[in-house]
C-alpha cells in the first residue's frame, strides 16, 4: 500500500497547479504505459477478458438453465474422462444433472462482480474519509482516524458473520460487507499522503487564490492521489473473490440455488471420490481468474517499482 507514496516521491512540489497536475498524469501514463508493454499484463488481460466474455456470454447462448433439474443427465463426467460424456455437458453435470460449465460461468459472473463492487466502494468510502482526515486534521482527523481504528480491529470474517449471519446473504449485502471491511487500509493511506500535500506550494497557491476546500480536494488532490491507489486495488479484486468464494463455501454467501463458487465448491465435496469434477471446475475457473488479475496487479507494482527506481 505504500504506492501512494512511492508515485508521490516522483513528483516535485510545484507552485502552479496546473503543472501540479500534468506531472501526477505523466506519472500514471508512465506506470501503465510500462505496464500495459508486459507479456504477464497482456496474458492476464487476455483472459480476463476471455473469462469476462464467456461468463457474460455463453450462459444465455447455450440456453441452459444453471439452476434447472435434469436426472437423466446426473453425474455425466467431462469429456475427457469416462465413456458416459455428452457433447451438451462438455465439463460434466452434477449431482441432479445441472451442467458444470454454465454453473461455473455464472458463478465467475457474481464472484468477479462482488470483487470488482467491492473494492469500488472501499476505495470510495476509504479515500473520501482519508482525504478529509488529512486535509482539515484537527478534530476531523481525531474523529475519522479512532472511527479507522474500531473498523480494523474487527476481522473480517466476524464482521460477515455478525451481518450475513442475521440477515438474507444478497449480492449487494455481501458487497457492503467486505467493501466496509477493507476501507481503513485506503483511508490511512490517504490521509498520511494528504497531509503531506496539503502543505505544498500548490495548495497553498490554490487557497491564496480563493479555491474553496471542496475545490482543492477534488480538482488538485484526489487527481494526483487516486491513479496510484486505482493501480493497487487490482490485486484486491482477486483478495474479495476469494473471500466471497470464502463465505460461499461456510455458506454465509449467496444462497443457493443461484450458483456461486462457494457454494458449487461446497456441494461437491460430498462426491470427490465418485465425481470429482463438480469441486474441481469451479475451482480451476477460481484459480485461473485469479491468477490473470494477478498477472496484472504484478505488472503493475514491476512498472512502479521500476520507475520509482529509475527516477
Amino acid at each position: 500500500m505504500d504506492a501512494v507514496e512511492t508515485s508521490l516521491a516522483l513528483a516535485p512540489p510545484h507552485a502552479d497547479p496546473a503543472e501540479a497536475r500534468l506531472m501526477s498524469r505523466s506519472i500514471g501514463r508512465r506506470i501503465l504505459g510500462q505496464a500495459t508493454g508486459s507479456t504477464g499484463f497482456r496474458i492476464g488481460l487476455a483472459l480476463v477478458l476471455i473469462l469476462a466474455l464467456a461468463a457474460a456470454l455463453y450462459p444465455e447462448l447455450s440456453g441452459i438453465d444453471p439452476v434447472k433439474m435434469d436426472v437423466r443427465a446426473r453425474l455425466l463426467p467431462p469429456l475427457f474422462l469416462g465413456d458416459k460424456w455428452s457433447w451438451a455437458h462438455p465439463l460434466g453435470t452434477d449431482q441432479i444433472g445441472r451442467d458444470m460449465l454454465v454453473r461455473s460461468l455464472v458463478g465467475l459472473r457474481t464472484s468477479f462482480l462482488i470483487g470488482v463492487a467491492s473494492v469500488a466502494l472501499t476505495l470510495l468510502i476509504g479515500c473520501a474519509l482519508g482525504t478529509v482526515a488529512g486535509y482539515f486534521g484537527g478534530r476531523t482527523d481525531t474523529v475519522v482516524m479512532r472511527i479507522t481504528d474500531a473498523q480494523l480491529s474487527i476481522p473480517m470474517i466476524i464482521l460477515a458473520i455478525a451481518v450475513l449471519g442475521v440477515s438474507r446473504p444478497t449480492i449487494p449485502a455481501i458487497i457492503l460487507v467486505l467493501g466496509l471491511s477493507n476501507w481503513p487500509v485506503y483511508a490511512r493511506v490517504m490521509r498520511s499522503v494528504v497531509m503531506a500535500e496539503r502543505g505544498r506550494e500548490y495548495v497553498c497557491a490554490a487557497q491564496v487564490s480563493g479555491a474553496t476546500h471542496p475545490r482543492i480536494i477534488l480538482t488538485l488532490l484526489v487527481p494526483l492521489l487516486l491513479p496510484p491507489l486505482l493501480f493497487t486495488s487490482v490485486l484486491d479484486v482477486a483478495r474479495m473473490m476469494i473471500f466471497e468464494s470464502t463465505l460461499g463455501f461456510l455458506g454465509l454467501g449467496v444462497q443457493p440455488p443461484t450458483p456461486t463458487f462457494g457454494n458449487i465448491i461446497a456441494d461437491g465435496r460430498k462426491y470427490l471420490l465418485n465425481a470429482w469434477w463438480i469441486a474441481t471446475m469451479p475451482g480451476l475457473f477460481l484459480c485461473l481468474t485469479l491468477t490473470s488479475i494477478n498477472l496484472i496487479g504484478a505488472a503493475f507494482e514491476r512498472a512502479r517499482n521500476t520507475i520509482h527506481g529509475g527516477a
